[in-house]
């Protein structure tokens, strides 16, 4: 296991991944149709795209199309509702946000993104168990959901689990090769892992 003090010096880095992550996000939620969601046909398309692409900024053009698609619903008052949590969440009302999206979760059970939603705030809220609970409901609704998988990492890392959160990151990164940071961040889990992994 490495220093603390190395593992404080990732965390700006991760700060700036989850940062990145949102911008991304919210660029998908602004430009995206209104009527799709993990269940679109595009997305089988999308994801082969994905995982061939060896050139980051068309993979980034691609993962915004996925998010885009993965953020709609069909039902405009769920779109609302998803809006309106993002938006909570993003400015720091973390109680409004866990209103909407335990919403979302209640009436759309099938919602992938809604789990996952609700999963980043509880992350961001410190409540692992609940976030790991439903990263799991995302990955059974969305098996490539490379963000739940991501998110995944990013508890078991905090938790003190490097080999744990190097195999969440592996899915992922098979999912979405070209992830941001994704080979560099696996790299240092791995070496804090050890020979263990």
């Amino acid at each position: 296991m490495r220093p603390s003090s190395t593992r404080r010096s990732r965390r700006p880095t991760l700060r700036r991944a989850a940062i990145g992550t949102a911008v991304l996000v919210a660029a998908a939620l602004a430009g995206s149709p209104g009527a799709a969601d993990q269940t679109a046909p595009e997305l089988d398309g999308l994801f082969a795209a994905l995982r061939a692409s060896t050139d980051p900024h068309e993979a980034i053009k691609i993962e915004l199309q996925v998010w885009g698609l993965w953020l709609e619903h069909p039902d405009s008052e769920t779109r609302d509702t998803m809006r309106r949590g993002i938006r909570s969440m993003q400015a720091g009302d973390y109680q409004l946000a866990l209103a909407a999206f335990d919403e979302l979760v209640q009436r759309n059970p099938d919602f992938a993104e809604a789990w996952n939603k609700r999963a980043t705030l509880h992350y961001l809220m410190g409540n692992d168990e609940a976030s790991v609970a439903d990263i799991v409901e995302t990955l059974e609704l969305e098996p490539r959901h490379f963000g739940a998988l991501s998110g995944l990492a990013l508890i078991y890392e905090r938790n003190g689990q490097p080999a744990a959160a190097a195999s969440a990151l592996r899915r992922a990164l098979a999912v979405h090769p070209q992830m941001g940071g994704g080979e560099r961040r696996l790299k240092l889990l791995e070496d804090e892992a050890g020979p263990s992994i």
